[in-house]
């Protein structure tokens, strides 16, 4: 009964964070307190509640720098010019009747290389809602492709915060997840293309007016050199150089940019990367704004107040019922089915897709000791449930800033397909996905269980 009213606190805390429209950070620290008087009151001593609260947060923190170095790293690529020009090349493709399949496949291309969800909508999800809707698409099959194709990229990207917070929780090498990832998501990706491109048959669509070469060429030189750093991120991610060294030289790249193409000071640079990109055209900065390292402290924050709960867990056995709970729903439909089942469950208790994936993976670590099939687990599973829950800020926030209803959540299908694929994969003998599941050994991933959380090069 007291585990049941301390986790009822706790979720109080978080649903009046979002109540009233403000950070969970508040609620997460809330619940830091929460969970050790629960330790107190059952017996435990404050100081070994403590120290495995910060042992699991320093660990945790790991992750930090490669933090910083997103938000340093969207910042110059805003003002450089490249995510402009990005965006300006590739929106002139879109033709009215593969418009939805289109957008969905644009915002695939703009959250790979950003890794972000959140800023692909913001720019690339802005501009093709525009233009669909121009074309006289329903926003609501737009929004739906919208959110498709921006956590298409923010779960297999190598500069995505939530790739890197799997990679940290789940002790493995990022790029071999990205290979495993792209192989789960085959077959989901193609009926998605399948689905978007029969949407077709659904809408009449005519020629749009937004010239979107116009509105950013007249605040950036879209010159070609502009588009060096998204090449420098790709050939040495594709080379599986290590990703804070890759994030490191497309940000070394990009500086000369700013000063020499797009002719910022070192003033203007140097506040960008802390505050983020502010562009002067009134028109194109709210499709532009963005970045800096002051964009990141809030999911540092998450990362760090949130993986202290881990080692307070550990020591105070608060989550011993979930545990057994999920191994009795392990025991019934597997591995990957007791992930989905709680990553739905957490994802609706935690309104936000890092807290999720980090509650999906203490619950679920024990079921799943193989830490490859794990971190698969975890991102075919909690990354994209989260978006579908519909008072959850990853997916209301990219829906709202490109102006979609919520009833796009219904037409988000590679949410859903992700999933449901991995759920027939365990089940049936699909030739692609259960040879990727069941013989991970054979393809160099060595088995080994878990150990604490410590230091990886990538």
């Amino acid at each position: 009964m007291a585990e049941i009213v301390t986790m009822a606190l706790f979720c109080a805390a978080l649903v009046s964070c979002i109540a009233a429209g403000i950070s969970i950070v508040p609620a997460l620290a809330v619940g830091v307190l929460i969970f050790l008087v629960h330790g107190r009151l059952t017996g435990h001593a404050w100081k070994a509640m403590l120290r495995g609260g910060f042992a699991t947060m320093k660990a945790a923190s790991i992750v930090v720098v490669t933090f910083v170095l997103i938000g340093l790293l969207t910042t110059v690529w805003r003002a450089a010019g490249t995510v402009p020009f990005i965006v300006t090349n590739a929106t002139a493709l879109v033709r009215p009747h593969v418009v939805i399949l289109l957008t969905f496949l644009l915002n695939c291309l703009m959250s790979l290389l950003t890794g972000s969800s959140f800023a692909s909508a913001a720019t690339m999800g802005v501009i093709t809602m525009t233009l669909g809707t121009s074309m006289q698409v329903s926003p609501m099959f737009l929004g739906g492709a919208i959110l498709s194709g921006v956590y298409f990229g923010d779960r297999c990207s190598p500069v995505s915060t939530s790739a890197q917070l799997v990679k940290t929780l789940t002790h493995t090498n990022i790029f071999e997840n990205i290979r495993l990832m792209l192989r789960t998501a085959a077959i989901p990706f193609v009926l998605t293309c399948v689905v978007y491109a029969s949407l077709a048959l659904c809408t009449r669509p005519s020629a749009g007016s937004v010239d979107v070469a116009a509105l950013f060429g007249g605040a950036f030189n879209l010159h070609w050199v502009t588009v060096l750093p998204a090449v420098v991120l790709i050939v040495l991610a594709v080379a599986r150089v290590d990703v804070r060294l890759t994030m490191g030289a497309s940000i070394c790249t990009a500086l000369p940019i700013c000063l020499f193409v797009q002719h910022m000071d070192w003033l203007s640079v140097a506040r960008a990367l802390v505050f983020g990109y502010h562009c002067t055209d009134s028109r194109v900065a709210p499709l532009i704004d963005g970045g800096g390292i002051v964009s990141m402290i809030k999911v540092m924050l998450i990362v760090c107040i949130s993986s202290s709960y881990s080692g307070i867990f550990q020591e105070t056995g608060l989550l011993r019922g979930a545990h057994l709970l999920v191994r009795r729903i392990a025991d019934r439909i597997g591995g990957f089915g007791a992930t989905f089942v709680t990553s739905m469950v957490t994802g609706c208790v935690a309104c936000n897709q890092t807290l999720s994936i980090m509650l999906t993976d203490q619950l679920c670590r024990e079921v799943e000791p193989d830490e490859h099939r794990h971190a698969i687990n975890l991102e075919d599973t909690a990354v994209v449930v989260a978006p579908l829950i519909p008072w959850s800020i990853a997916g209301a926030v990219p829906l709202a800033s490109v102006g979609a209803p919520t009833v796009s959540l219904l037409f988000a299908c590679f949410l859903y397909l992700l999933p449901i694929t991995g759920l027939l994969a365990a089940s049936l003998p699909l030739p692609g996905r259960t040879a990727i599941r069941g013989n991970m050994a054979e393809g160099g991933i060595v088995r080994r269980r878990r150990t604490p959380l410590r230091r990886q090069s990538t």
